[in-house]
């Protein structure tokens, strides 16, 4: 592997893109059971030994952050909240120099509680995943009763201050298309901001189907029926929505177009298991090992190689149109949304 003058202390790919927020699993385990991610009776879950202890966490990210030029930490999941060391995780790598933003995706639930003490050790924000408003809907969508609880959580989370709260939504052809404008008045009632996202292929049983995908144009139709939306004058950059001006502004919501209108070539993620492996992207093929590498006594300027090895790599796009592409083999549970 080669790479240009002065990348020196970033993760580039062979394509220019420079690979500044990192996401990071910390479980593949999750207190609900979407219908899109996974079957009702759960997954194979990770063993114990196979996941990142919290101190390995902490050095893999201080070493994205302080060598390989990371501004952004986002951990996810499966569902972070239920990971015993979180709030300690946060407390680390929110004391790292240079300090990168630090948020978290999250169902919500029991969010209400940890707010505070996530907000003390350093949390900057949120990502709440919700797809419905209707109780008895979101039963059916997650197979658990807990839509008061996610809505708690994201009162929770405003109250201590992890603005801006986002609401991330997957709409679901006669499932839930018909929720958009909902979803996005509940968003601007409570000073939210609501993304939509085109549904991936990231299912663990192989059931997506692009013929029955709510497309990014179907969902702006469906709420311009109820708001005048206007483009963002606010430049994009590397962030995955296309934001739009609801009647005029402050209040705005995104549309994240994955498959309809890929923004491969401005990705800036790198995306690290809860198993330790590194990932250039949802939907690749092949993953880099360092937890391998950290049991084994690797150095940082071992770790700064083979991460570096691994984003190289990187392919010019996800390759969801492609007729040869597979669909990961991991579901998106154990690789982190």
């Amino acid at each position: 592997m080669s790479a240009a003058p002065g990348t020196d202390r970033v993760l580039v790919d062979r394509y220019g893109r420079v690979a500044r927020d990192l996401r990071v699993s910390l479980t593949d385990k999750c207190n609900l059971r979407c219908t899109y991610c996974m079957p009702a009776e759960g997954l194979p879950w990770l063993a114990g030994p196979d996941l990142l202890t919290d101190e390995e966490i902490v050095r893999l990210v201080r070493v994205a952050v302080e060598r390989l030029g990371v501004t952004e930490v986002r951990f996810t999941g499966g569902e972070p909240l239920i990971r015993p060391g979180l709030v300690g995780i946060v407390t680390e790598v929110a004391a790292l120099r240079p300090r990168p933003r630090v948020s978290l995706t999250t169902n919500g639930i029991g969010l209400d509680r940890l707010a505070p003490a996530l907000r003390t050790a350093g949390l900057d924000r949120v990502n709440v995943s919700l797809d419905t408003l209707d109780p008895d809907r979101f039963t059916r969508l997650t197979r658990r009763p807990r839509l008061d609880s996610v809505l708690a959580g994201l009162a929770g989370a405003a109250a201590a201050g992890l603005s801006p709260v986002k609401i991330n939504s997957v709409l679901m052809r006669g499932v839930n298309e018909d929720e958009a404008p909902g979803l996005l008045r509940f968003a601007v009632d409570h000073d939210y901001q609501l993304r939509i996202i085109e549904q991936m292929p990231l299912d663990a049983q192989h059931g997506w189907d692009r013929d029955t995908m709510v497309t990014a144009e179907e969902i702006l139709a469906s709420l311009r029926t109820v708001f005048d939306l206007s483009p963002d004058p606010t430049e994009r950059g590397a962030a995955p929505a296309e934001t739009w001006l609801v009647d005029g502004g402050p209040a705005r919501v995104g549309v994240i177009a994955s498959v309809t209108r890929p923004f491969c070539g401005d990705c800036d993620r790198t995306r690290l298991t809860a198993d330790g492996q590194v990932r250039a992207c949802l939907f690749a093929t092949e993953e880099s090992d360092l937890r391998a590498a950290l049991r084994t006594g690797a150095d940082d300027d071992e770790l700064v190689r083979r991460w570096r090895t691994a984003m190289w790599g990187k392919r010019a796009g996800h390759g969801i149109d492609d007729p040869t592409f597979l669909q990961p083999t991991r579901p998106m549970s154990a690789i982190g949304g």
